[in-house]
């Protein structure tokens, strides 16, 4: 390929009559400076959205049968590789033109067009006929005329059109661009919606038009004047002026979409966040409420994240103009505010440390202002927390091993502040050895707990006239608190426990196909509480300081023999398993604080737990036989069937679970007798749409229904259902008077491509009523997100006081790119 130079000098007479002439390239040559830099203009977003820095010189190569070829990959060395059918060289006029599906390739940017030309007189550069261009990111703008100056600085497009890489679009009339950062587009439109592929001419789903649509490329800002924002076509909100981040932008300082909700204690309240992009790993959120009933709500939260962790920071506060709304309850103040925080750092690859954190000047504000939890309508369906945690903790993650410590202090939302623990420290550490110890596997754990109780807590497990109250913090005769009417949830004063427990397994696998697996372990517990003598205690436990020492070795013996059947329609395991476990008594069974192990219940996912209390403050004691069958059948076709059967005998010893403690757990749980209840399960999967599920309790002598639950769930394509059904007997002994039967159920259905109904509802079968449910129906596409749901629920409080029946509804709306609104509306009732 020929080097040519670009003609500077005078040309001779010859020459000139053949000044203007037209050259058929059948050849690639290169040009090194006949074309100045401002070709380069076409690789700039000639419309401001990007910038890229001129180049020093430009190549081009010429091709007569051009064709569409891939970009080359980008390359920042200054050259530019044009091809088309013909170039033109008017000398005369100083002009160069490339005529006949011209294509620039330019560090990483493309330029398909008719015909581009050069004018060095005027320094502009002119493309014109089916102008595409694709710049490095895979931004794409169209255009039917491009005019620009070699500076970059100014220039015009007719009938554009530009798609971004992260399918946002925008197209105007005409877009002029001056003093090289303002790019006005006449008659603009912007939308993040795809065209509709049947119909590309067909309004997207929504548009915002302007008559002016300004980019700022230094502030990365798009102004819109004149706007309306139009769904499918039909005008919806009108907008004199609006702005917001060019789609380039991730982070920017600026107005967010307003919230509106309304709840009777405040009224009508309007937020209007403010972001504030500080700096690249930190930002601050103002987002005032202003109320109609309490005036301003102050709200901000702070986040930063740093080279080994994040946190962030949130505060409330209002000075209430109506604070009799609240007469008689916690918010009967002037000033209530809140701050809740949480963080987490990696101190290395294994090791992190964190803390959350609530403060709230009293226990009613979140709820009061529907804030945290509260704010979302939909988490009211489930229960709601009854207290937050405030904790720092440290937590650990080896191959083998497991550690953890915290501090945790507990935030009553229900008004019993002196009736929650503060934990410091509760402390967890786990290792299971990675060699054999004597042929099996060895592991070992601790844990080290540390709370203390300023008022005792009771509950009552009796509804009968004149005994309920006696349970209660005002009680006029505490005294009266004994275990036939309350149950000591929560002990007064300090109470310290450290336990060490090793354990030690291993299985094998005889000629006849039974697997044994031996086991052992020992347990060992000190224990030091220091009781205050309330009111009511006495009955239940000795005041005053006590250490104590217990001990729980324990060996075992597990037997399987699977049993496999194969069928040309599937395979088929059953499986007898027998467990048996011998270890002393239970030391001081009932006579301890139970802090950690107050729930149990008894099913086939414990049957052969070797200690079925769930925490460390009571230990299973005593001889125990753990017997059931397990069945499997895997079908060929698909889908399977599993069965579990089993019962638990008390072999000899002390019965824990007879053992009636501080909140009598494990005495209604149908392992208090010698033979306990039979359990059984069954799980059905017929293929992947369908799963059934049951779990049920029966007594062992007269087989009636402790406990059962039903369950079933269905996927499809286009909806799905979930259905459960719960019986569960009377336990008087744990304040369950009497038999409590419901059901569950919740659905989705997706009425069309981007519509889906939903809803839930809970039917108490013993009272005969839906006392709570939620309906809601939302469109979601690529582009756009509209949600509305309706709820029922019910807020507890303490003391007497009946729950509170709860009506909310929350609207969603968003728009990608430009930002989402909800609105949300409650009412309560009592």
């Amino acid at each position: 390929m020929a080097a040519i130079a670009a003609p500077r000098r005078r040309l001779p007479a010859c020459e000139r009559r053949a000044s203007r002439r037209r050259r058929r390239i059948g050849m690639s040559v290169i040009l090194t400076s006949l074309v100045p830099a401002a070709l380069g203009l076409l690789t700039t977003a000639s419309l401001g959205i990007v910038t890229i820095t001129p180049a020093a010189a430009q190549s081009f190569a010429f091709n007569p049968h051009p064709t569409k070829p891939k970009p080359p990959p980008a390359q920042n060395n200054g050259q530019m590789l044009v091809q088309a059918t013909e170039l033109d060289y008017d000398y005369n006029n100083s002009r160069v033109s490339a005529v006949g599906n011209v294509q620039i390739f330019y560090n990483g940017t493309s330029v398909e067009a008719d015909k581009v030309i050069y004018d060095q007189k005027t320094k502009r550069l002119h493309a014109e006929g089916n102008i595409r261009m694709t710049d490095a990111d895979g931004k794409i703008t169209y255009a039917n005329i491009l005019d620009l100056s070699d500076d970059y600085r100014d220039g015009f497009v007719d009938s554009l059109r530009v798609d971004t890489a992260d399918a946002t679009r925008m197209a105007a009339s005409r877009a002029d661009r001056t003093k090289g950062n303002y790019t006005v587009f006449e008659n603009g439109v912007y939308t993040a919606c795809a065209p509709c592929r049947e119909d590309p001419k067909k309004p997207p789903l929504w548009q915002v038009k302007g008559a002016r649509i300004i980019h700022d490329q230094t502030e990365k800002m798009l102004y819109f004047e004149d706007a309306r924002l139009e769904f499918y076509g039909v005008p919806l909100a009108y907008m004199p002026f609006f702005s917001t981040p060019d789609p380039t932008v991730k982070r920017k300082s600026g107005f967010l979409m307003p919230y509106v909700t309304s709840y009777s204690p405040f009224g009508v309240g309007v937020e209007v966040p403010y972001y504030f992009a500080l700096a690249p790993n930190y930002d601050l959120t103002l987002s005032p409420r202003f109320t109609t009933r309490q005036g301003v709500l102050v709200q901000g939260e702070f986040r930063q994240r740093l080279l080994d962790g994040a946190y962030q920071i949130r505060a409330y506060g209002i000075d209430q103009l109506d604070q009799k709304v609240f007469a008689g309850q916690p918010g009967d103040r002037q000033f209530r505010g809140g701050v809740d925080t949480q963080g987490q750092f990696a101190l290395n690859d294994k090791w992190v440390w964190g803390w959350d954190g609530v403060l709230v000047s009293d226990y009613y504000f979140f709820s009061d202002y529907r804030l945290k939890q509260y704010s979302d309508p939909l988490q009211s369906f489930l229960s709601l927390p009854t207290e937050a945690i405030s904790q720092l903790y440290l937590t650990g993650v080896g191959n083998r091993s497991y550690f953890d410590a915290r501090a945790i202090h507990y935030l009553s939302f229900s008004g019993n502040q002196s009736q929650v623990p503060i934990v410091a420290p509760v402390i967890d550490y786990s290792n299971v050895i990675n060699h054999s110890v004597i042929g099996g596997e060895f592991s070992y754990k601790f844990n080290f707990t540390n709370l203390t109780r300023d008022q005792a807590q009771f509950d009552p497990i009796s509804t009968l006239a004149n005994t309920s109250f006696l349970c209660l913090p005002t009680s006029a005769d505490p005294m009266a608190r004994t275990p036939n009417n309350c149950l000591l949830r929560g002990v007064p004063g300090t109470y310290t426990r450290l336990t060490a427990e090793a354990q030690w397994r291993k299985s094998f696998t005889d000629s006849f196909g039974q697997i044994w697996t031996p086991f052992a372990s020992l347990r060992a517990d000190a224990i030091n509480a220091d009781i205050s003598n309330q009111p009511g205690v006495s009955n239940f436990l000795q005041p005053g300081n006590a250490s104590t020492v217990r001990f729980m070795p324990a060996v075992g013996l597990e037997y399987r023999y699977p049993f496999i059947n194969v069928q040309p329609w599937g395979t088929t395991t059953i499986e007898p398993i027998a467990q048996v476990i011998i270890r002393p008594n239970e030391s001081y069974a009932g006579k301890l604080p139970n802090e950690d192990a107050q729930s149990l219940v008894f099913d086939t996912t414990n049957l052969f737990s070797v200690d079925k209390f769930s925490g460390y403050d009571r230990v299973e004691g005593g001889g125990r036989a753990n017997v059931g069958v397990k069945a499997t059948t895997q079908f060929d076709q698909g889908g399977s069937i599993n069965f579990l059967f089993g019962q638990s005998y008390h072999l000899f010893g002390l019965n824990s679970f007879a053992v009636a403690d501080l909140t009598n757990t494990g005495v209604d749980s149908g392992l208090q007798r010698k033979q306990s209840d039979y359990v059984t399960s069954i799980n059905y999967s017929p293929n992947s749409i369908f799963t059934f599920s049951t779990r049920a309790r029966f007594d062992d002598a007269t087989l009636t229904v402790q406990r059962f639950e039903a369950e079933g769930r269905a996927s499809f394509s286009r909806w799905s259902a979930s259905v459960l059904y719960g019986d569960y007997a009377a336990q008087p002994d744990l304040g369950y008077l009497t038999r409590r039967r419901g059901i569950l159920g919740s659905g989705s259905v997706k009425i069309a491509s981007n519509w889906v109904v939903q809803g839930a509802a809970r039917w108490d079968l013993e009272s005969n009523e839906i006392n709570q449910y939620t309906v809601g129906a939302g469109y979601v596409d690529d582009c756009f997100v509209l949600g509305l749901n309706y709820v029922t629920s019910y807020t507890y409080s303490a003391g007497s006081t009946p729950p509170q029946l709860n009506h909310s509804f929350m609207l969603q709306l968003g728009l990608r790119t430009l930002g989402q609104t909800r609105g949300g509306n409650g009412a309560g009732v009592r």
